[in-house]
């Protein structure tokens, strides 16, 4: 399996293994530049979907102003951590972890992004239909 090289910009998460065997697609922002990384989430009071960090394998909430979901991702994307973070808070690195996924507190277990699940990006702005948390 190559190495994932997503560029700045918007995408698409999809979250695979939910009960049913359905997936969600969400919006996602990919922050793959050392600016974009540095920047993160900070300054923003809510996010339409999510932040996906890359490379990466620890985060902090210093000054931010909301309580996240932070998944903790490996190379093959599949979730090895999940955590729910306070302003002000550092996160410990994760030694296996390569990418970060942030989200507003609560919205990944509405997700299914738990320990073991699978993740997938795909490139390119969310489909307008796709809406937060759609069920396919």
């Amino acid at each position: 399996m190559g190495r994932r090289r997503w560029p700045d910009g918007a995408g698409v998460l999809v979250v695979e293994g939910r009960a049913g065997g359905g997936s969600v697609r969400v919006p996602v922002e990919v922050a793959r530049s050392y600016r974009a990384r540095t920047k993160g989430l900070l300054g923003r009071d809510s996010v339409d979907g999510a932040m996906l960090l890359t490379p990466a394998n620890s985060v902090h909430t210093f000054r931010m102003r909301m309580a996240i979901d932070v998944a903790y991702l490996d190379r093959r994307l599949t979730v090895i951590a999940v955590r729910t973070m306070r302003p002000g808070r550092l996160g410990l690195p994760r030694m296996r972890a390569r990418h970060v996924l942030e989200a507003e507190a609560g919205a990944m277990r509405a997700w299914g992004v738990r320990v073991g699940a699978r993740v997938e990006i795909l490139q390119g702005p969310a489909d307008p239909v796709g809406g937060t948390g759609r069920r396919d």
